[in-house]
């Protein structure tokens, strides 16, 4: 199959509740997420054929995802359900700016989450499968929280070896919870430098990398995206987040900065760099990889918008766009 047929995404990682309090009372509101998850349906709404590989407790809330990821016809055939561990809630507070930031998460009965034992042997069990999928796949998407258990490490490299046999390019979002290391029955011991130490390692793998700024700032001491390619060996594609401000890009060898649409009504900030993420894939399924400035400037912008519109309520998935939406207010932007 040429590289144009590939049209497939293949996203692996956590899908969790996010349960979001506003600072001002103590009332909060369940939302479906984790950032794997969130770009899975995220692409689904602008189109694009998306595979969640994760692992669900087989509590009411792992019930109520999957039938969620069903609604929005994300290919769940590769999803596990585990009967000894409970979807993880995160306890995520909001400040006045719609800002969040994580506190934590729900006890967890016994001491693990779900998305923390991700198999690889029940992934072996479907191989035959998931090549036949791997076929049509043009990125694996993933973040790197999957390093926090042993179990979902040896179930990401296995993947990611499978993807490099099948030329399908990898996609890494950082996406640094450090909450998520301190929680880790398996991980909570290991010291913050090692910790960096090993996601930046991991970080070798991506063909395109995104990160915000300040997880730049931690993790390659720099702020340019070319640098910080430069220090990786696959020399990736690096696209650098940093809330409403420019994001700044190395993108098939150019560099740049691009302006992202300003809004007043910011309403919760949860998901909006996934949602940022899968347009930015989407443009590069549906209209190929950017040749020139004037193109990358174009798919950032699209996939800019993707991000803002997700902001303007809560929750990530319930707010995600499709294309109509994107590309009216793009329209609204011109005129």
């Amino acid at each position: 199959m040429s590289n144009m047929d590939k049209k497939k995404v293949v996203c692996i990682g956590e899908a969790l509740i996010d349960r979001i309090r506003n600072k001002s009372n103590q009332v909060f509101y369940d939302f479906f997420g984790g950032a794997p998850a969130n770009v899975a349906c995220a692409l689904k709404k602008l189109k694009i054929d998306s595979i969640f590989i994760g692992s669900l407790g087989s509590d009411d809330f792992g019930k109520k995802f999957i039938s969620k990821l069903n609604k929005l016809e994300v290919n769940l055939d590769f999803l596990q359900i585990d009967n000894y561990s409970s979807t993880r809630v995160v306890n995520v507070e909001r400040d006045k700016s719609g800002d969040r930031f994580f506190v934590g998460f729900e006890e967890s009965f016994p001491s693990c989450f779900a998305d923390e034992v991700l198999s690889k042997k029940l992934i072996e069990r479907e191989l035959p499968k998931l090549e036949k999928i791997f076929l049509e796949t043009k990125y694996l998407v993933t973040g790197t929280n999957v390093l926090t258990s042993p179990l979902s490490t040896d179930a990401i490299f296995f993947l990611i070896e499978l993807a490099n046999k099948f030329e399908v390019k990898i996609i890494i979002d950082l996406n640094w919870r450090e909450v998520f290391w301190d929680y880790s029955s398996f991980s909570s011991e290991i010291s913050k430098s090692k910790r960096v130490d090993l996601i930046k390692k991991f970080l070798n793998h991506a063909h395109i990398l995104k990160l915000a700024k300040e997880e730049a700032k931690l993790f390659f001491e720099d702020e340019n995206p070319m640098q910080i390619s430069q220090q990786m060996s696959k020399k990736p594609d690096t696209i650098i987040t940093d809330g409403k401000n420019p994001v700044a890009w190395y993108i098939n060898g150019l560099q740049g900065i691009t302006e992202t649409p300003q809004e007043q009504k910011i309403v919760d900030t949860t998901g909006a760099g996934d949602s940022f993420l899968a347009g930015l894939i989407s443009k590069f399924i549906s209209f190929g990889y950017p040749l020139n400035k004037l193109e990358i400037e174009d798919c950032v912008k699209f996939a800019s918008v993707c991000g803002l519109l997700t902001c303007l309520g809560e929750g990530a998935i319930e707010q995600q766009p499709d294309y109509e939406k994107v590309n009216k207010f793009l329209g609204s932007l011109i005129s």
